[in-house]
């Protein structure tokens, strides 16, 4: 740290913290290009995610690594495309026997290493395992809460979670386990009670954020929530509350879910010091229709290679770090890791890394160092290999893709 300082001392720039931030990392679930009002939805009720897109750096071309859950996770809390860590083809299901391998390092491990704690809420979806070997508490995380798969994956797929008028279980008729809430390496709850889920998410939060700072001690969060993911469902507060329907109660109850935190910052008196970023894990799932998701003016959606597909809102918030405005720089998932590493003084891992630290872009309003994107389908193969490639403004289409999932 100290030869990085003198660095940019030289350099003129400042170096962005003088002590170790927070950080914590929003992910959402099939959230559209399209779907945030700060993006330009029409219909969308988002004030604290437009707040803060306000107060801080929007990315115009900010891209997820794979337009499937699992892969583009993996991508996002290793720094590494999921071809290399061997996330495909498609994403795990209750039954997998397989999960993210525990020799891939973690944004989490990273900053173990650095004094941080760490605590993920939320959905997983990068495997169970045999007596859950492969949930997060094996992956760098102290602290756990959440579905080790996606909601979508129980017996009662087509559920619709909506009080006071509908209940949460109708035909439960797909052969598979009711879904699990798990804490740390333990169900506590199933089936899940879906209207009580996000407000359990959101306490377990705050609470380890005020736990930590009470502590002294510098935290990571990573909040993966399960909105807009079909089939939606929302809590009391926020059910029927939306023009855009159960998708909207979901996103309103999404964006609460960052006021809620953005709360816990302020009362600890750290948010002035935590750095707050904010993504989605893939593009809309079209098929669903106004249930599914909005992609904009962006082409396809889930499942593609299409820019819909992979191409996500992002937002960075850092108070008095972070300059508010649009970046139009190239940037990814991918390029998480090594911020978060560069920021805190991590090392990075000794295997290649398909990420880009983006201080530049984050504190000095400066160009980024990515300039190509790869686009993997979810079932990559040998033969194939990669199916489209963006080299500054300009992309190649080798394989495509058609369906608009």
């Amino acid at each position: 740290m100290a030869s990085l300082r003198s660095l940019l001392l030289a350099l003129g720039l400042s170096l962005p913290v003088t002590s170790s931030p927070g950080v914590v990392l929003f992910l959402a679930d099939d959230l559209g290009y399209g779907d945030l009002g700060c993006f330009g939805h029409p219909s969308s009720r988002t004030p604290n995610l437009d707040r803060l897109a306000a107060s801080g750096r929007r990315f115009s071309d900010f891209y997820s690594a794979s337009s499937l859950c699992s892969p583009s996770r993996a991508a996002l809390l290793t720094g590494r495309y999921p071809t290399r860590s061997g996330i495909f083809p498609g994403v795990f299901y209750p039954g997998s026997r397989g999960g993210l391998p525990l020799n891939e390092t973690t944004i989490a491990e990273l900053l173990k290493q650095q004094g941080y704690v760490t605590a993920m809420v939320g959905k997983w979806h990068l495997g169970y395992g045999l007596n859950g070997s492969y949930l997060p508490i094996h992956q760098g995380f102290d602290e756990f809460l959440g579905v080790p798969y996606s909601h979508d994956q129980g017996p009662c797929q087509n559920l619709t979670c909506f009080p006071p008028d509908t209940k949460c279980y109708g035909k439960c008729d797909q052969g598979v386990v009711l879904l699990p809430l798990v804490k740390n390496d333990k169900v506590v709850q199933q089936p899940i009670s879906f209207t009580k889920l996000t407000p359990a998410y959101d306490r377990f939060a705050r609470d380890f954020i005020l736990r930590a700072t009470k502590q002294g001690k510098p935290f990571f969060l990573y909040y993966a929530s399960h909105h807009t993911h079909y089939p939606q469902f929302a809590s009391a507060g926020f059910a029927r509350q939306s023009k855009r329907g159960p998708l909207g109660d979901a996103l309103m109850e999404f964006d609460g879910s960052v006021g809620q935190i953005m709360k816990a910052l302020h009362d600890a008196g750290v948010e002035n010091n935590t750095l707050i970023f904010i993504t989605s894990d893939n593009g809309p799932e079209l098929m669903r229709r106004s249930r599914g998701g909005n992609a904009g003016l962006l082409k396809c959606g889930k499942g593609t290679t299409y820019e819909g597909g992979m191409r996500e809102p992002a937002i960075a918030y850092w108070p008095g770090q972070i300059t508010p405005g649009v970046t139009h720089e190239l940037a990814s998932t991918l390029d998480i890791l090594p911020t978060i590493a560069s920021l805190t003084g991590a090392k990075l891992p000794q295997v290649k890394i398909d990420g880009y630290d983006m201080s530049d872009i984050l504190f000095n309003n400066g160009k980024g160092r990515r300039n190509t994107m790869f686009y993997y389908p979810f079932a990559p193969s040998k033969k194939l290999g990669v199916f489209a490639v963006r080299y500054g403004q300009y992309k190649a289409h080798y394989f495509t893709q058609g369906k608009a999932t």
